[in-house]
């Protein structure tokens, strides 16, 4: 029994999560028209890139939760997840899920997008351990402001560790499956890293290291 990590968005996921909730709050009329959707275009840009500043993305991309009400926060997921993620979730991904639970292996999410959007997908997938970037709450509403380390690119290791700190689990055999040049630290990190439909600057580091290439769309 092995620990199996996967990343989220582009891998278990055939989109990016964050980049399709600022579409759906678009579509909601929830935030700026201009502002908010030249931000989130440019995000995700800078994210392909690698050159993503994550805390000034983190700045924007939370305050819609700090601006609404848990109710209408909750009401809105239920459609995102519905008419965004539900399409996109692949069939060969819960396969693969499936075959990690077969071999008794623990399943575990290690996400850069926040908890608030992930929790839900991650319990559809039935993935019962999730490190998220986790969104700062005083008093059942959000601040707006982040928790602790973004699990984002080192942070996902630093996030990793801690987890480990407090189960029964090590990296010792462990898997990790990621479709980004971001995630290359928590890679190199495992026994079995596994490149996942990866973007061109993975895919080339994993041919050139032998690593194991998957396609899951």
């Amino acid at each position: 029994m092995s620990l199996a990590i996967f990343d989220l968005d582009n891998t278990l996921i055939s989109i990016d999560s964050d980049h399709a909730w600022g579409e759906f709050l678009l579509e909601q009329g929830a935030v700026d028209p201009v502002s908010f959707r030249e931000a989130n275009e440019r995000f995700m840009r800078d994210y392909e890139a690698g050159t993503l500043d994550i805390h000034a993305f983190l700045e924007v991309a939370l305050k819609p939760l700090a601006e609404n009400s848990p109710e209408q926060l909750s009401a809105w997921h239920q459609q995102f997840m519905a008419s965004k993620i539900e399409p996109h979730i692949l069939p060969k991904a819960e396969e693969l899920l499936a075959r990690h639970r077969t071999r008794g292996d623990t399943l575990l999410i290690v996400t850069a997008t926040n908890r608030f959007i992930t929790a839900p997908i991650a319990a559809r997938l039935g993935v019962d351990h999730l490190i998220a970037v986790e969104p700062e709450s005083v008093d059942g509403r959000y601040t707006g402001r982040v928790s602790g380390v973004p699990s984002y690119r080192e942070g996902k290791i630093t996030r990793v560790e801690s987890w480990l700190e407090n189960s029964d689990f090590t990296l010792d055999d462990a898997w990790f499956y990621s479709d980004s040049h971001n995630d290359l630290p928590l890679l190199e990190c495992v026994d079995h890293p596994v490149a996942v439909d990866p973007d061109p600057t993975l895919r080339q580091v994993a041919e050139a290291r032998g690593w194991k290439i998957l396609s899951l769309r």
